[in-house]
């Protein structure tokens, strides 16, 4: 048993693998090594020769990202495709469309100055103004509101009329006014493309 244990402790290092190989079998091993395998450049794996242009196709060639097209290894590509990719799909912040990241930042210059009606102070503020103001008017528009009340109480008790805010007929006047010149306009129209009728049968 002891010579058995000594026989297993002598090995030697292929030149080939540079694997540990039990002595006794290193003539043998480094025949086969030598002739069928081959160590990979980049990984230095130990590949068959057969398949080692598959091996560095399937684990090291540079890889294109199926969005831009632009090549990289391998081991980046979800990194590139989740967080560089100029193609890569994202949403704007202030509507929520999706679209290419490269598109982003023109999208937001003109969809952050669209306006919206601020429902406390009743003034139209830009999108990318919205977040700062809505934190500023939270304070400002309670006061607003309350001494206004108070102003007007009076007015209550002593039977006055009550003026209602200009802006509440405001889209009401402008619908008016677009609906009765859209009238005007194809009345108009009508009335001068039969004139020139009548005037032919005269």
């Amino acid at each position: 048993m002891a010579l058995a244990s000594d026989d297993r402790q002598a090995t030697s290092i292929c030149n080939h693998c540079d694997r540990s190989i039990p002595s006794s079998n290193m003539d043998l091993h480094f025949a086969h090594c030598s002739r069928n395998l081959e160590k990979c450049k980049v990984c230095c794996d130990m590949v068959p020769k057969i398949f080692a242009e598959e091996h560095f196709l399937s684990t090291h060639a540079p890889v294109s990202c199926t969005l831009c097209s632009e090549k990289m290894e391998r081991d980046v590509l979800d990194v590139h495709k989740g967080e560089n990719c100029p193609q890569r799909i994202v949403t704007c912040e202030y509507c929520e469309f999706p679209l290419p990241a490269i598109d982003l930042f023109k999208h937001q210059e003109v969809c952050g100055n669209r306006t919206e009606l601020c429902p406390l102070c009743r003034k139209y503020i830009r999108l990318r103004e919205m977040n700062g103001h809505e934190s500023r008017c939270n304070g400002v528009v309670n006061n607003v509101a309350e001494s206004s009340r108070n102003t007007r109480q009076p007015d209550r008790d002593r039977g006055g009329a009550q003026r209602r805010p200009q802006h509440e007929f405001s889209p009401r006047m402008l619908l008016y006014t677009i609906a009765i010149t859209g009238i005007a306009v194809l009345l108009g129209s009508l009335f001068f493309q039969r004139k020139p009728g009548d005037n032919e049968m005269h």
